[in-house]
């Protein structure tokens, strides 16, 4: 099983378009050590390297194809590399993309769960402007945590567990949370038995997704803000970043605690990366923090054999 990380960033991507932060400013005029990133998406592919399952579907998903040729059109006239679509939430950053996809031959076969169904049909009707073009097959994601397959992704088996976070802005519940607003999923290869987890969006730590890191061989979790009161530091926002549904890396409580329990052979990588977090500077203190606790940041083009 391969897992390709086609976008690593958070929403807005790195650098955001219309952010003057020290890293986005640092990015662009060449004074600061770092990486472009895009907004959060991965690629899976199992036995088979012609069939990729897409996990979100970024804004960026246009230049993320250009860049990943096994995606591609290389069979028909007119056909993808991409067998199925799976969202962890209704996010704009994992959503928007489909609508680049329009032009489907087929109906976009879509795993999603029904508060996720309920938001890209009401909220933000991504699904009804896509009836007008190529149309949506979707399939109901189930958050029990039972095991399903992809049709085409062969050797690969998937999971869901409903995560604490925070739904989509414009979700009638975004203040008051449901089951399945956010998933976190668990990819496992059949032919090794090993699986990673991947938790992009993630508030706090629950039993279920704790049991699920804790057996799996790498694990792919939200590493969107290095601190607490990292935006209303910077001058950027006035909520923190457990208001906003992530939980930080750093401080009580925070995301380098969990993972310090975690197996010393788990491969740890922080993913979805904030254009306002220092970790994005490789020669930064946090970052340095990180390397000692053997702890990876996520970049566009990463890839994971299990």
């Amino acid at each position: 099983m391969r897992i390709r990380v086609l976008g690593s960033a958070a929403g807005g991507g790195f650098p955001q378009w219309n952010c003057n932060c020290r890293n986005c400013s640092g990015l662009r005029h060449g004074t600061l050590r770092a990486v472009a990133r895009t907004q959060s998406s991965l690629a899976v592919a199992g036995d088979r390297a012609s069939a990729w399952a897409l996990v979100n579907a970024s804004p960026d998903i246009l230049a993320q194809l250009k860049g990943n040729p096994d995606l591609q059109p290389a069979r028909a006239a007119r056909d993808t590399g991409i067998a199925g679509i799976v969202l962890v939430d209704a996010q704009i950053d994992h959503t928007a993309g489909l609508f680049m996809l329009r032009e489907s031959t087929a109906p976009l076969a879509i795993w999603c769960t029904d508060a996720a169904h309920a938001d890209l049909s009401s909220g933000n009707p991504i699904f009804a402007v896509l009836g007008h073009y190529c149309g949506v097959d979707r399939r109901r994601l189930d958050i029990s945590g039972e095991e399903f397959a992809i049709e085409g992704v062969d050797g690969v088996r998937w999971a869901a567990i409903a995560v604490a976070s925070k739904p989509a802005p414009y979700s009638p519940h975004r203040a008051l949370p449901i089951p399945g607003d956010n998933v976190a999923l668990v990819i496992r290869a059949t032919a090794t038995g090993r699986a990673a987890v991947y938790a992009p969006g993630l508030g706090a730590m629950e039993p279920a997704l704790w049991r699920s890191l804790e057996a799996a061989a790498c694990v792919l979790v939200d590493g969107t803000f290095w601190s607490d009161e990292e935006m209303i530091a910077q001058g950027l926002a006035a909520q923190r970043a457990r208001d906003l549904g992530h939980l930080p890396q750093s401080g009580p409580g925070g995301m380098l605690e969990w993972l310090a329990k975690l197996p010393r052979a788990t491969r740890k990588i922080l993913i979805h990366v904030n254009n306002t977090n220092p970790i994005l500077d490789d020669d930064s203190p946090e970052r340095a923090a990180l390397a000692r606790a053997g702890i990876e940041v996520a970049y566009d083009g990463m890839e994971i054999a299990l």
